[in-house]
C-alpha cells in the first residue's frame, strides 16, 4: 500500500514507523530481525531501509605502494526490502539515491522493486563520500534528486531509458527529503522551498523531515510548505540523543540546533545512562506534542539499534 494512503487510511491518528541500516557486508539478515522484531508490537505500516553508495578504502601492497579501492560497506537494500515483506507483511520503503548508481542501475533497481511489489521509495541525493569535499556525482548517473525524481516519474509514466515500445507503467508513491532548518547547502530557506515545491510539482507525493530537537521548527516548516503550495503530507522524522559525543556529532553531521535546554540537560548528566535517559524523555515529550499539532507519522532514525525507540514508542502509543 502506498504511504500516502496509509496516512488516508488512519483517519487522522499518528502512525509509528522507523528507518534502518542494511548490515555491514559479511553480518547476516538475522541482525535486520533483530532490529526489527522489538518493534512490531507497535505496528508499523512501512519500514524504511536505506541506500549507501561505493566508498574508498586503501590495500597496502607488499611493495609499500597503495591501491585505491572501491567498497560497498552496506549492500543488499533491494533484497532486505523483499524479507522485510515477506517475514512481516508490512510495507518496506527503500531509499533511492543519485550517489554510487548509474541511470542504468537505477533503472534496474526499480524494476526489481516493481516485480516485489513494494509501492514506495524514498528518493535523496544521498551524501559525499568521506574522502570526497562534496557531492561527487558518479558517471552516468544523477546529479540531483530532482534528476532522480524525474527518472521514477519517467517510469511511472511508462517512459524508460532505452525503451522504443510501449511499456509497463510503475506505479511508485514517491517521498523526498525536507529541511526544518534548511538543507545545508541551499543559500537560504527561500531557495530551499523553492526546490521543494518543485519536486512535490513534479510528483513527489509526501515529505520526510531531517531529524530536529525543537518543535516549533516542525511546525513552522509545515506552515511555510502550506504557504509556498507544498501540501502533501510531511512525517517528521526522530532521533533521541543517546550520546554525550551527539552534542557535536550531530550539529556537525546533520546541519541542525540542539536546543539550550536539551543541552544543559546533557552536560549535567553524570554518566552515559544519564545521558541517554534524559534524550529518550525529550523525545517523548516531543512526540507527544508532534501529535497534538497533527503529525501524521512519527518515523524514527533507529540506526538499526531498536532499544529506544521501544521505549519512547511504549510511552506514546
Amino acid at each position: 500500500m502506498k504511504i500516502v494512503d496509509h496516512i488516508n487510511n488512519a483517519g487522522g491518528k499518528t502512525l509509528f514507523s522507523f528507518e534502518l541500516l542494511p548490515p555491514v557486508k559479511g553480518k547476516s539478515i538475522e541482525e535486520i530481525y533483530k532490529a526489527i522484531d522489538p518493534l512490531m508490537e507497535f505496528n508499523p505500516p512501512f519500514i524504511d531501509v536505506t541506500y549507501h553508495r561505493e566508498d574508498y578504502i586503501y590495500k597496502q601492497h607488499s611493495n609499500g605502494l597503495l591501491e585505491k579501492v572501491s567498497y560497498r560497506k552496506r549492500p543488499g537494500t533491494v533484497a532486505i526490502c523483499a524479507a522485510i515483506m515477506n517475514r512481516y507483511k508490512v510495507d518496506a520503503v527503500p531509499h533511492l539515491i543519485c550517489g554510487g548508481f548509474t541511470k542504468e542501475e537505477t533503472e534496474n533497481a526499480l524494476i526489481d522493486l516493481q516485480f516485489l511489489g513494494i509501492d514506495n521509495v524514498l528518493v535523496l541525493r544521498g551524501d559525499a563520500r568521506h574522502a570526497d569535499s562534496s557531492f561527487i556525482p558518479t558517471p552516468g548517473g544523477h546529479a540531483f534528486a530532482t534528476d532522480l525524481l524525474q527518472q521514477v516519474t519517467d517510469m511511472n509514466s511508462g517512459k524508460y531509458l532505452h525503451e522504443d515500445h510501449s511499456a509497463f507503467k510503475t506505479d511508485f508513491c514517491i517521498g523526498v527529503a525536507g529541511y526544518p532548518e534548511k538543507h545545508f547547502e541551499a543559500p537560504n530557506l527561500k531557495t530551499d522551498f523553492k526546490y521543494l515545491k518543485q519536486k512535490v510539482d513534479m510528483g513527489a507525493e509526501f515529505i520526510v523531515t531531517q531529524m530536529f530537537f525543537d518543535n516549533n521548527k516542525y511546525v513552522n516548516f509545515v506552515q511555510q510548505c502550506r504557504e509556498n503550495g507544498i501540501n502533501v503530507p510531511i512525517i517528521p522524522g526522530l532521533k533521541p540523543i543517546t550520546s554525550s559525543k551527539q552534542l557535536i556529532s550531530l550539529p556537525k553531521v546533520f546541519h541542525i540546533d540542539l536546543p539550550e535546554e536539551l543541552t544543559e540537560a546533557v552536560q549535567a548528566c553524570k554518566d552515559e545512562k544519564q545521558v541517554k535517559e534524559v534524550g529518550i524523555e525529550w523525545m517523548i515529550q516531543q512526540c507527544k506534542e508532534l501529535i497534538q499539532v497533527g503529525a501524521p507519522v512519527l518515523h524514527f532514525y533507529t540506526m538499526s539499534n531498536p532499544e529506544p525507540t521501544k521505549k519512547i514508542a511504549q510511552a506514546i502509543f
